[in-house]
């Protein structure tokens, strides 16, 4: 199939040989004219193309680039100003022969296809959301503003004095290479000394500022990351490893922090650098810098084509990455459980494919880089080879001198450095905005539970009612866990919640913690739903313990008084001996200051759990919420804590165990079965009704389990 701006090219060619046709009866007027002439020929050539193509849009909706347009109607002109450089070609393209004319042709369509790689864009959608991810990253740099101008005032003097520096060895080398001028060599001595000196002072003061902008927004923007994160809902952690999210606190703020100062400060040093080269280029020989413009289009094609593989593979790497640290953190923090079943070469086998995926996805990047750096500095080394032909040719005729044609060089081997880096920055602006756009997916994330309620009154009583509650896990929808569940916590009194694994009992727990939000019905406190409730004040009246408590690095009082300021020490005393914790606490050689370890790990699942008893009590809650928090203690030490946590008491404690012996006592007993609640009372009445809870205690007591 043919492309679609095939029938209107072809229109073109023939009007255009047409108006050719029309010009040669007038070579004899046009002849004498010279050059002009030729400008002349081709601007009539390109308003006629220019009409043309206006008249073919109608019927084709395709249209030719004017770009190609111009460039059949422009270059045999410019090219005849460029000073006959490889052969003499004739004045007119109107009266040349076939070959100068498929030349032209051939270099319109070469100019239509680099325009079509350079045109292609980001389109829809995602193209603007790359746009406003890098307005967003530019916006986030607003308190290091005076810092960043103060380093780009410091960058354009540096690239000042570095541009001058090829102009005066030029000028050296035409005064060593003439009479000698010892008055004019020393000022050039001087003067090219006091560029070097300034411009090097003037850089390290702007890679200082760089320096210290880019520290100040990793920090800035790892704090945000990381307060954003712990304002979740549950749903999302379940949903999101910690190794990528780790990968992204790390790794991906530390990428978007440095975009903006570095990649501004290499930006604009290379286009203010291009602009004054590209300057003295044109002072010293426009010929020659007409010919090294040649070069820019070609290489802002390839690096087109070469940008756009390169973002997908740097995605996939940090991809790659990120599943990598998941698989380690995984492995170390289930080690026993590795150890336990022999699967230490399994998972070594799973770590090493990993790594695998990327390497191989590092190789490509390096492979497709080092066949583009191939074809870059070939199309570099032909340019230069002509480059030098035509300054031989220019010397010859006394358009230059040798020091010029080195002054030339010299610029000219800096322009293609920067014209390169300017192509460059591109590419590496899409590989940051893939590492800033889940970052700032995560930022504006808004988590599904809200913690906006303020209600937080000087005296609460403590009274929880569930009221037609129902629920399905948000990873799960299709499966209800609780069915219009209703039950009520009082004040002074235990309720226990007992069933089978999976009959509803934890989620229970999750939704009174409001780690989600039911899909039906709603819970209350003291008769108002809990999400009008304060958040710190609402998770300070009603406290958790559960079965496998999480400790903090740190000291046992660090951990008792967690969240809670300004406790004294009788009052931590107290919660020790109410969690009957106080005991193995005086036995420890440092005390309340012995360290615990990562995550508690210097002390047993018992000593965990009543330190956690006592971390809920220093709170003085009105509702205790122990989900199988007594169940690695022994007999004496769980009927201890019972005595004093769950008896007597003026909050009301929800208990939730497995082991029926510590539900007994409770005031009232909820059973569930199946995410509803199919019987209520207390162990007596239960037991004689010999029902649901009836059965759960025989099986408890033949060692089936509950």
């Amino acid at each position: 199939m043919l492309p679609p701006a095939t029938l209107p090219a072809a229109a073109l060619i023939l009007c255009d040989i047409a108006l050719l046709s029309l010009l040669d009866l007038k070579r004899s007027a046009l002849s004498p004219l010279g050059v002009p002439a030729a400008w002349l020929e081709g601007a009539l050539r390109l308003l006629v193309l220019w009409g043309a193509r206006r008249l073919l849009s109608l019927a084709w909706p395709s249209q030719v680039p004017l770009v190609a347009l111009a460039t059949v109607s422009l270059l045999p002109p410019t090219y005849l100003a460029m000073g006959h450089w490889f052969g003499d070609p004739p004045l007119l393209l109107s009266s040349a022969p076939w070959p100068w004319l498929l030349l032209g042709y051939g270099a319109a369509g070469l100019a239509y296809l680099i325009w079509g790689v350079l045109g292609q864009r980001e389109e829809g959608a995602k193209g603007g959301e790359d746009k406003a991810t890098l307005w967003k990253l530019v916006k986030l740099f607003r308190p290091d503003a005076p810092y960043l101008a103060g380093a780009f005032f410091f960058l354009t003097t540096a690239v000042i004095g570095e541009t001058f520096i090829p102009y005066y060895t030029g000028r050296l080398i035409d005064i060593l290479g003439s009479k000698y001028n010892s008055e004019a060599f020393a000022a050039a001595i001087f003067l090219m000394c006091l560029v070097s000196l300034g411009s090097s002072l003037s850089a390290g003061t702007r890679g200082g500022l760089f320096t210290f902008s880019i520290s100040r927004m990793v920090i800035r923007i790892r704090a945000m990351l990381f307060s954003s994160l712990v304002r979740q809902d549950l749903a999302f952690f379940q949903e999101v490893k910690p190794g990528e999210l780790t990968s992204r606190l790390s790794r991906d703020t530390t990428m978007m922090s440095r975009w903006v100062p570095l990649n501004a400060n290499v930006f604009l040093r290379s286009l203010i650098k291009v602009a004054g080269l590209y300057a003295f280029m044109i002072g010293l020989s426009w010929h020659l810098t007409l010919l090294t413009l040649i070069e820019v289009p070609v290489m802002l094609a390839a690096e087109k084509v070469y940008d756009s593989r390169r973002q997908a593979l740097l995605k996939a790497i940090q991809d790659s990455i990120a599943h990598s640290g998941e698989v380690v953190r995984e492995i170390v923090s289930s080690i026993e459980t590795v150890r336990s079943f022999a699967t230490e070469e399994e998972e070594s086998r799973r770590y090493d494919e990993a790594l695998d995926e990327t390497h191989r996805l590092k190789d490509q990047r390096d492979l497709e880089r080092a066949v583009y750096l191939l074809i870059r500095r070939l199309l570099h080394l032909g340019l230069k080879l002509i480059m030098l032909h035509c300054g031989y040719q220019q010397i010859r005729a006394g358009l230059m001198t040798q020091g010029n044609l080195f002054s030339f060089i010299l610029y000219q081997m800096d322009v293609g450095v920067y014209v390169q880096t300017l192509m460059y920055m591109y590419g590496d602006a899409l590989s940051n905005v893939g590492a800033a756009e889940k970052v700032f997916e995560y930022l504006r994330r808004e988590p599904s539970v809200r913690t906006e309620g303020t209600l937080a009154p000087d005296s609460l009583q403590g009274h929880v009612s569930f009221r037609n509650v129902s629920f399905s896990y948000p990873s799960r929808p299709d499966i209800q866990v609780l069915k219009n569940v209703s039950f009520e916590l009082r004040p002074g009194e235990v309720t226990a919640l007992v069933g089978l694994n999976g009959s509803g009992k934890s989620t229970c727990v999750v939704l009174l913690e409001r780690f989600y939000e039911p899909q039906s019905g709603e819970i209350l406190l003291d008769g108002v739903p809990i999400r009008e409730y304060e958040h710190k004040y609402l998770h300070r009246k009603v406290a958790l313990v559960g079965q496998q408590p999480v400790l903090f690095s740190g000291s046992i009082w660090d951990n008792i008084t967690y969240g809670v300021q300004d406790c004294s020490k009788e009052e931590v005393i107290a919660v020790a001996r109410d969690a009957n914790a106080f005991a193995f606490i005086k036995e420890l050689e440092g005390g309340f200051a012995t360290n615990v370890g990562e995550k508690g790990g210097q002390l047993s699942i018992g000593q965990k759990q009543r330190l956690a008893i006592a971390r809920a009590l220093i709170r003085d809650p009105k509702v205790l919420v122990l989900d199988e928090a007594t169940s690695a203690l022994d007999v004496d030490s769980e009927a201890a804590i019972q005595q004093s946590v769950m008896n007597g008491q003026a909050q009301a404690v929800l208990v939730i165990a497995h082991r029926l012996q510590t539900v007994e006592n409770a005031h009232k007993i909820v059973v569930l079965e199946g995410g509803e609640i199919v019987e209520e009372g207390t162990h007596v009445d239960l037991m004689g009704r010999r029902g649901p809870y009836y059965r759960l205690v025989r099986r408890s007591q033949t060692g089936g389990g509950s």
